[in-house]
């Protein structure tokens, strides 16, 4: 049977499978207490291609990820629009699209194509105080640049400076823990759960309050055990030559930080002017500012291209793969996530019923143990973004409730969804980017096994202990 045979086979097969329990229609979208479970397996498909495909079928999977998101996605919409109706189906599409992805994208792209105008020039030593120092300038980039930002900016200027050291996989995998991940648990700007999340209500302000303390805890353990385990290894290798000839450290392409700037403050202006102006499109209202935000994430990434110089961006290893590859698969993602959050939206009276009873204590009290590691868990194994979207509506999904009277839970989501994502290297998207580049350099990286090794050992009993302290 070919691709296209089996194509048509899936279709129908989950439209007979969903048209057991045919979606009704909320004031606000699609009504989840109708919904068969079913709605759910593009979704699930989706999820389960990215976290598996890149392990059994790599070629395949880099040269067709966009096809394999189209297919879920098509999944997803020809039942839906079969089954509930052009209206409906087009609707509830144009809002998650216009009100979620394409601000999510954009935001990415803004910061993605800044971040990636600044050239760290120079060599470094690698010692372990200056491996520290770049870890640790890194993870607080990473809530200001964002994770892919920072990753982006600091990882070449981390090889060059331990291109003389025998053992410097890990300091590559640190990278990863810190900089990649625990360091955006700050701001909406440093990881795409909490910009979702941002969009969804949170107050841009909220993480750097509330998971401050919790930030602190787990760095602060990941780095003095970085230190410990980079100390031996750089005194069991002895002084070696740094083959990088010496050149004093040197940044190019500063104008981009103004550029950055601009994409933050559009956030920050987003979040609290209200203009009254509003456009309808199928029905979804686009207000004011939101569209002013949007707009000035175009305008950014246009200025950084044309004022940036190319050869600066070239010494960078700068391409658009990576922002291509994310906007290709949330697209995906965001679309078969519709019925998803419309079942968990419907709490008790939804078809993950069960998992609600599993997050909450006997008394029906929300149970933050349970939220992290749940959320954690997910986000390790899947996509640290959708993640989060699924358990900040399984609370209950009214971010002003949430902010104030389960502070704790939020709090419990927003960090298993930052911090685990560091767990694997399909956890969060500058993982990945992290890994090929150091391979690209000759890093003999761990494999996906390998590196389950790694975060294992380091980053699961740290978290275990995050929960003894801040969660139970």
């Amino acid at each position: 049977m070919g691709y296209r045979q089996s194509f048509y086979v899936l279709v129908l097969l989950i439209t007979i499978l969903a048209s057991n329990t045919a979606p009704a229609l909320a004031a606000d979208g699609l009504n989840g207490a109708g919904l068969s479970p079913f709605w759910a397996i593009p979704f699930a498909g989706i999820l389960l291609s990215i976290a598996l495909l890149p392990l059994v079928a790599h070629h395949f999977w880099e040269h067709h990820q966009g096809k394999i998101s189209l297919m879920w996605s098509l999944l997803l919409l020809i039942p839906l629009f079969g089954l509930v109706g052009s209206n409906e189906a087009t609707s509830a599409l144009v809002h998650t699209v216009t009100l979620d992805y394409v601000p999510f994208i954009l935001m990415l792209l803004a910061l993605f194509t800044a971040a990636g105008g600044i050239v760290v020039h120079g060599n470094l030593h690698g010692s372990p105080i200056v491996n520290a120092g770049i870890l640790l300038i890194g993870a607080i980039l990473a809530s200001i640049i964002g994770t892919t930002g920072a990753s982006m900016v600091l990882i070449r200027p981390l090889i060059r400076a331990n291109d003389n050291r025998k053992h410097n996989v890990h300091v590559v995998v640190f990278f990863i823990f810190l900089v990649s991940n625990i360091g955006g648990s700050l701001s909406p700007l440093g990881d795409p759960p909490l910009f979702l999340g941002f969009l969804k209500g949170v107050d841009f302000f909220w993480t750097t309050t509330n998971l401050l303390r919790e930030t602190l805890f787990v760095a602060a353990i990941v780095l003095a055990v970085f230190i410990a385990l980079d100390t031996y290894f750089y005194h069991k290798e002895g002084v070696t030559r740094d083959p990088s000839p010496d050149s004093p450290i040197q940044i190019s392409g500063l104008l981009n930080i103004g550029f950055i700037g601009l994409a933050i403050a559009a956030i920050l202006i987003s979040a609290s002017w209200r203009p009254g102006i509003a456009m309808t499109l199928a029905g979804i209202p686009l207000e004011g500012q939101d569209l002013f935000r949007d707009v000035t994430m175009v305008f950014v990434t246009l200025g950084s291209l044309l004022m940036t110089s190319s050869e600066g961006r070239r010494e960078n290893g700068f391409n658009w793969a990576p922002i291509l590859e994310v906007a290709k698969l949330f697209a995906g993602i965001f679309v078969t996530m519709i019925p998803v959050i419309a079942m968990l939206k419907a709490g008790a009276h939804g078809a993950f019923a069960p998992l609600i009873g599993l997050v909450n204590q006997a008394d029906g009290k929300p149970n933050a143990l349970f939220y992290f590691w749940l959320t954690g868990g997910l986000s390790s194994l899947l996509d640290n973004a959708p993640t989060y979207l699924v358990f900040f509506e399984l609370a209950g999904g009214d971010a002003t409730h949430l902010m104030i009277n389960q502070s704790l839970i939020l709090g419990a989501i927003s960090a298993g969804a930052v911090f685990m994502g560091a767990n694997t290297y399909i956890g969060n998207a500058p993982n990945f980017m992290v890994y090929s580049i150091a391979r690209e350099r000759g890093i003999n990286m761990p494999s996906f096994f390998g590196y389950l090794l790694w975060s294992g050992s380091i980053l699961i009993p740290t978290f275990a202990l995050t929960t003894y302290v801040f969660f139970r």
